[in-house]
């Protein structure tokens, strides 16, 4: 395999050996992260601040994976040949792998913890790629809009029940929440209905 296509990967993989080091510890990035987070929502309270906190880090788990799958499928389908189902099940197995050994990794860091639900949520970046690899890009990012849509639906639910029992204001969720079921319904009946290009 040239150069050109297994170094990105390889590259990457080294990168998250760093991040999963003290550099990438919760105190670390709270350091950061929770003052932005406090800038942008000044209504939140210590402990939903903590959530999205804790939510950013696992999104950033998904985000690294994603990204690392995505530099092995390029590296296995235009370096080596491999077919589509080919390159998307070895890039699946090898991010999998390096998110196993990461988390070992982490237990001999003191300020990091090894954790089987790490791998999982990692899995699930490397998951989303392999998705859309096989699928289409097309189809897959309809049906990840979807899922996210009604991940703003229901957490923004959640988010106002929570809010309104605890008397914190909900701010911009009430129009968020309302926003995400609009856009559900319009896409129901958008893909119901006959495109003009199609023939009754």
């Amino acid at each position: 395999m040239p150069l050109k296509y297994w170094l990105p990967p390889a590259v990457w993989m080294a990168a998250i050996i760093t991040f999963s080091s003290d550099v990438g510890s919760g105190e670390h990035t709270g350091g950061w992260i929770l003052p932005l987070l406090r800038m942008l929502a000044p209504w939140a309270t210590e402990a939903q601040l903590d959530g999205l906190h804790w939510l950013l880090r696992k999104a950033g788990h998904v985000a690294e994976y994603a990204i690392l799958t995505a530099l092995w499928y390029r590296a296995l389908r235009q370096g080596r040949g491999a077919t589509p189902r080919g390159a998307a099940a070895i890039a699946f197995a090898f991010s999998v792998a390096w998110a196993v050994i990461d988390e070992i990794r982490q237990s001999f860091v003191p300020s990091r913890t090894a954790s089987a639900m790490d791998v999982a949520t990692d899995s699930i970046g490397a998951l989303i790629v392999v998705t859309l690899a096989l699928l289409g890009w097309r189809t897959a990012i309809d049906c990840l809009t979807t899922t996210l849509l009604w991940l703003a639906l229901l957490g923004g639910v959640a988010f106002l029940a929570l809010n309104t029992l605890t008397g914190v204001p909900s701010g911009a969720l009430w129009l968020t929440a309302p926003l995400a079921a609009l856009l559900l319904v319009a896409r129901r009946f958008y893909f119901r209905s006959p495109h003009p290009t199609q023939r009754p």
